[in-house]
């Protein structure tokens, strides 16, 4: 299958650069990307595109959304970064802002997605000692399996998965692992008096977007109250819309302790993400005990308000869920043989291919690349199909045909 994918000379020359002089820590589609907007991207030979990745849903408002695009060169004209060792202008306003628009006491901001995470642990676990009474080097966090919260030293500690552990120990201790989904599981590891947090992904993305039972959040909302341990839920992937709600866990309306945005918060310009908690709960950080050289400059301020006005002002929740819907109905009539299921919500999707060989998925996403549409394997069997939230009705049937036609072609090539 790989030698029946198009690799022009001019997209092979930068392949090669990455190669050569880059590390080798992805290994991507052999797609090389030099423009977008919207919902198309456009290669080094001028091939347009369907992205139905979004930079693994950070570009849910649309590819170089005019309008964000507008606030980050207006401001990087004025001024890029202070540090927090001076005040800026405009950290005040945006962490009055985003305070306001989800409802929470206190910001604290930061850059990439992994970094608010370890934020959300420092701040569990400091509430846990301050506030909880826990003993000192006691506490613990409850994590779901197959959860994917970034990949730094601290955060693969509790991962499952074996490619983000193998030689990169010793690891982190005071986690507990439990499955995703199951509550008598959560509150027998709530027993323990030393448990400061659950976190979890409201929608598990990276393990091949696996939705809860209704009820779930709801469920977990009532343990944590009930045992004296902080919801932690990270809505770095699953939150901005994506979902067909501002966050996920709005879908039963549970408010979490605290809430980790990233990825989308900055429209996918550059790396901006939060971590979000009352007084009682962020207060327990002083200054000196944790920040951020660029967390909270001036130009992510900018843009994150931009970003985040972008979804209320273009109703981008509701038409995520419209188009989710008609995606997976429109894909569900197809009765593809290869397609065992259809799972998401909003436009947050994914399917499962059935196919003896275990390359299937992979060589689905070079036929979809030929046909026009780009998408990528997570966990070996599963597609994830997460489009720009600004798709219209028209452009998702076209790329439902797209998706038909590159399922018959691997049908067809397995025949040949």
């Amino acid at each position: 299958m790989q030698s029946t994918v198009t690799v022009t000379p001019t997209t092979q020359h930068f392949l090669h650069l990455e190669e050569k002089y880059g590390a080798h820590n992805y290994h991507p589609i052999p797609v090389v990307i030099k423009k977008a907007a919207g919902v198309f991207m456009w290669d080094v030979d001028d091939k347009k595109y369907y992205d139905f990745l979004s930079g693994y849903s950070a570009v849910n408002q649309g590819h170089c959304h005019p309008v964000i695009i507008e606030a980050l060169t207006e401001q990087a004209k004025r001024l890029t970064l202070t540090s927090r060792a001076f005040h800026s202008n405009l950290l005040g306003e945006y962490e009055a802002y985003i305070s306001h628009y989800f409802g929470y006491d206190k910001v604290l901001p930061m850059n990439t997605g992994v970094e608010a995470v370890e934020t959300a642990i420092k701040l569990s676990r400091k509430w846990g000692y301050e506030v909880k009474g826990i003993a000192e080097n006691q506490a613990k966090i409850i994590v779901c399996a197959a959860n994917f919260h970034g990949r730094t030293t601290g955060v693969i500690s509790f991962s499952t998965d074996p490619t983000a552990k193998t030689n990169f120990g010793p690891f982190v201790p005071g986690y507990e692992v439990i499955p995703f989904n199951d509550l008598p599981a959560l509150e027998k590891a709530l027993q323990d008096r030393n448990v400061v947090a659950f976190m979890f992904e409201p929608i598990q993305g990276e393990a091949g977007v696996v939705v809860p039972d209704e009820g779930y959040y709801t469920g977990v909302r009532i343990l944590c109250k009930e045992y004296n341990v902080l919801m932690v839920a990270d809505e770095i992937q699953s939150g901005l819309c994506r979902t067909g709600h501002m966050l996920a866990c709005d879908m039963e309306k549970v408010r979490p302790d605290i809430v980790i945005l990233g990825k989308a918060l900055s429209g996918g310009v550059l790396p901006v993400s939060a971590v979000l908690a009352d007084d009682d709960i962020m207060l327990t950080i002083k200054p000196g005990e944790h920040g951020s050289t660029y967390g909270g400059n001036p130009l992510a301020c900018k843009v994150a308000m931009s970003a985040l006005q972008v979804l209320k002002d273009e109703k981008m929740a509701d038409n995520a869920n419209t188009m989710g819907e008609l995606f997976r109905t429109e894909l569900l009539k197809l009765q593809l043989p290869l397609i065992k299921t259809i799972r998401g919500k909003g436009l947050l999707n994914a399917i499962v291919i059935d196919h003896r060989d275990p390359e299937a998925a992979w060589n689905l996403c070079l036929l979809m690349k030929e046909h026009g549409l780009l998408a990528k394997p997570t966990h070996g069997d599963k597609i994830r199909f997460a489009p720009p939230l600004v798709i219209t009705k028209e452009q998702v049937m076209e790329c439902v045909e797209i998706i038909r036609r590159s399922v018959e072609a691997l049908v067809a090539n397995d025949k040949g």
